[in-house]
């Protein structure tokens, strides 16, 4: 069942856009219109038009039977697959549904918020018991696989990322856990993304093992006012890449400028990495929820990277993940 506001909402959106019907596949886009619920994902195709209740079908053959033969513009699921697209079969021109939803995802309402907070909290509450957890002599792929373990344990429906990074290998941002065995003395990366009622949240945070390396305090003492000055800038009427900008001049003043991850975060809500996009033209608005997440990578040496959930409040910013963000010592 599609929310009749939403209904409306999208189909004003496809109205405005010359848009006659809109197929989506199991995807972000269709589980956003039917609020969030995990059902969709095996419910097949979603076919809207611009009258009439919406309809599903099983695949993309049948899907295409219920598009009005009188339409001529038809915007398809963003994840459409090539197989999927050549099974429509339709006489008409073909768009992204992502000009009609994308911007309807951009401000989540009550309830969206509610399940990112739900995640991120779950995310803290991993992070928070990962201290206690013996981390010498394990490798990062078993700490990575526990963590996954313990973000199932704590509710989350799924886990879109889980990263243990340590020694050099914190200071790459794609790094994948490997055999790589941690070691007193390493600087360690770790970053929890989980999903509850298909809404994510991710938190990042920077350990030390046993002892910081040398002049790792230092850096990581500018990430972290990076950040805090990019979270302060999550307002109504802020631009969006103002918050990316802040962050990136902290960093450059303080001498790391070469060494900065870019973007300094991006959107996050149904996808792991969705609008607003910080280099782009949108302005905060109540209700859009951003990861900020500035990072130094010292190739070779390391990194830190610090990662929460901001929603942007009626009044300002909103951390969704309270976990602390001072660098911690592991003592195992």
């Amino acid at each position: 069942m599609i929310d009749p506001l939403m209904l409306e909402a999208v189909r004003s959106g496809m109205a405005g856009a010359g848009i006659d019907a809109l197929v989506l596949r199991p995807s972000p886009d269709f589980r956003y219109l039917r609020g969030g619920a995990a059902e969709p994902y095996e419910a097949g195709y979603l076919v809207v038009a611009l009258d009439g209740p919406p309809v599903t079908a099983g695949d993309p053959a049948r899907a295409a039977a219920l598009v009005p033969p009188t339409a001529r513009r038809v915007a398809v699921d963003p994840q459409m697959h090539a197989a999927e697209l050549f099974a429509l079969r339709l006489d008409a021109e073909l768009v992204l549904a992502s000009a009609v939803l994308a911007p309807l995802r951009l401000r989540k309402r009550a309830a969206e918020v509610d399940a990112m907070r739900h995640a991120a909290a779950a995310a803290d509450a991993v992070l928070l018991a990962a201290r206690d957890l013996a981390w010498f002599g394990v490798t990062e792929l078993a700490m990575a696989r526990r963590l996954r373990a313990m973000l199932a344990e704590a509710g989350c429906e799924g886990t879109p990322s889980v990263l243990v990074a340590a020694g050099e290998h914190s200071a790459g941002p794609r790094h994948r856990p490997c055999e790589r065995v941690i070691n007193p003395g390493d600087a360690l990366l770790v970053s929890v993304g989980g999903r509850w009622n298909g809404y994510c949240a991710e938190v990042a945070r920077v350990f030390a093992v046993a002892e910081p390396p040398e002049d790792f305090d230092a850096m990581y003492s500018v990430v972290l006012a990076a950040q805090r000055a990019a979270v302060d800038l999550v307002r109504p009427g802020v631009a969006c890449a103002e918050a990316a900008a802040i962050a990136r001049e902290v960093v450059d003043g303080s001498g790391y400028g070469d060494y900065a991850a870019a973007p300094a975060g991006r959107g996050i809500g149904l996808s792991p990495a969705e609008g607003p996009w910080l280099a782009d033209g949108e302005t905060f608005e109540p209700g859009m929820t951003v990861c900020l997440e500035p990072a130094v990578y010292l190739p070779e040496l390391f990194g830190a990277r610090i990662a929460d959930v901001v929603v942007c409040g009626e009044d300002g910013p909103e951390l969704l993940s309270t976990a602390s963000r001072a660098l911690h010592v592991l003592d195992r």
